[in-house]
């Protein structure tokens, strides 16, 4: 409560726009950087282990079950993560977020090493726990803390921290299994070294900035808090998921997100262990450069947000049905054929590239679904309770996904088919959206407010 009144204070001087000299320490970028980190000790390793398909593991099907246990969870403390926020803050919220990963990765390693199931049950329900609430608050964040004109650069800055944990966990994995050119499981050492990185998380999340103590060159303060009680916030968070402007965009997050037990699946099923590490390593780079360039792209303020929004949106669901129709056409083949991929064998480039391009496809997709939120949102209240929905919608989904993938049938060619028809049902719902961004009226607070700000300027210039 104390730090919503300190907002509404900073807000009420009227001083708020005047531009003021930043500390590193309070700035947009420091508290960007603060911010990737805590995902590249999470989620990011979370998603190093589970590149190289099943978490590591030989078989997936135990890990794709704790896995959707994982998201399940999650969709529930997804909902709740406004009304903790009222209480403990946004960073609060972040710094409780990063407990659950460690026992999760603990889980795989006894696993890996010793066959124990248990840990990897229970370690996924810890993770769900506290997961929903980081990805819950680490999405509000990212939207509110930078300038709006920046806000696509920044976005991309920190999901790129998100991705550097698959990176080196690929590297690692890669060193440690380079002679390995049979199907298996991975090394057990590095799940050491991801166990402790993610401990570590839970420190750095302490350092991160209070809303109201963020500074950005204009002055402009950050509004980040919520007000009312835990009820009337759930009650809040429900009207908002029932909205037009989120229910037409639910199957667009689907099929964005369900794709990550797919493509995990798949390169867990077809390919060699050290082929495996090179997928986990090679499509973190390509993930990094596309989100970056998304980015670019969404912040060219210059040019209209209508054609900005289109564009990118046209893109990215063009290129996201030709790699399902590649993925389609591979793993009917494979059904049959039940190869093991090495990177000296004849046809891996066919089968490798798809699931390199797929992750890219899934950067793009968590990229561009937080510029769409940006736009809906009206408000700072608003603005974390479409976080939140964001992210346990996007739980449920992979819940789902997960859960499906562990059925082996499904797993070897089902995946790929539903997501597949995922996309084809999304496209035209989440297009009744996106073709408003920019349009006449419906102009967002984003757009509106750039426009004052050019317009502010101009004046000061003329009265030079």
């Amino acid at each position: 409560m104390a730090e919503a009144v300190e907002t509404t204070a900073e807000s009420s001087t009227g001083n708020e726009s005047k531009p003021i000299k930043v500390k590193w320490y309070r700035s947009v970028f420091y508290n960007a950087t603060i911010l990737g980190l805590c995902s590249f000790a999470a989620p990011g390793l979370w998603g190093a282990m589970n590149s190289l398909g099943a978490g590591g593991a030989q078989s997936p099907y135990l890990v794709n079950t704790g896995n959707a246990l994982t998201f399940c969870l999650m969709i529930i403390s997804c909902w709740l993560t406004s009304s903790i926020v009222r209480y403990i803050g946004i960073n609060g919220a972040l710094f409780v977020g990063t407990i659950g990963y460690a026992p999760y990765s603990a889980g795989l390693y006894l696993n890996n090493r010793y066959g124990v199931e248990w840990l990897v049950i229970v370690g996924a329900a810890f993770c769900g726990i506290s997961a929903g609430i980081f990805w819950a608050a680490e999405a509000a964040i990212a939207i509110a803390y930078p300038e709006p004109h920046n806000r696509g650069r920044m976005v991309a800055y920190w999901l790129t921290w998100t991705r550097v944990g698959q990176i080196l966990g690929g590297a690692v994995n890669l060193g440690l299994n380079v002679d390995r050119n049979q199907a298996g499981k991975v090394s057990y050492t590095v799940y050491i070294v991801f166990i402790a990185l993610q401990a570590s998380g839970t420190l750095v999340a302490l350092l991160l900035n209070r809303p109201s103590k963020v500074q950005r060159p204009g002055g402009t303060p950050v509004q980040l808090t919520i007000f009312d009680n835990p009820w009337q916030e759930i009650k809040a968070t429900t009207r908002t998921f029932l909205t037009r402007k989120f229910l037409f965009i639910v199957f667009w997050i689907g099929q964005g997100v369900y794709s990550e037990a797919v493509f995990f699946t798949y390169n867990a099923l077809w390919f060699s262990v050290r082929a495996r590490a090179l997928g986990s390593f090679l499509s973190g780079i390509v993930a990094v450069i596309c989100g970056n360039l998304l980015g670019l792209w969404l912040d060219q303020h210059h040019i209209p947000l209508k054609k900005r929004s289109r564009r990118a949106f046209v893109v990215i669901m063009v290129l996201q049905g030709a790699w399902w129709l590649w993925l389609t056409i591979n793993v009917t083949e494979y059904r049959r054929t039940q190869p093991i991929f090495d990177w000296v064998d004849p046809g891996f480039g066919r089968a490798f590239g798809v699931f390199v391009f797929l992750v890219a496809g899934f950067q793009l997709n968590y990229n561009f679904s937080y510029f769409i939120i940006s736009q809906i949102s009206s408000s700072p209240q608003e603005t974390i309770r479409l976080a939140a929905l964001l992210r346990g919608t996007e739980s449920a989904w992979q819940a789902l996904s997960y859960g499906l993938n562990a059925v082996p049938i499904i797993a070897s060619v089902g995946g790929p088919y539903i997501n597949f028809g995922l996309w084809g049902v999304s496209i035209l719902p989440a297009w009744l959206i996106i073709k408003d961004f920019g349009v006449g009226k419906d102009k967002t607070d984003i757009e509106s407010r750039a426009e004052v700000q050019e317009g502010d300027m101009g004046k000061e210039q003329g009265s030079d």
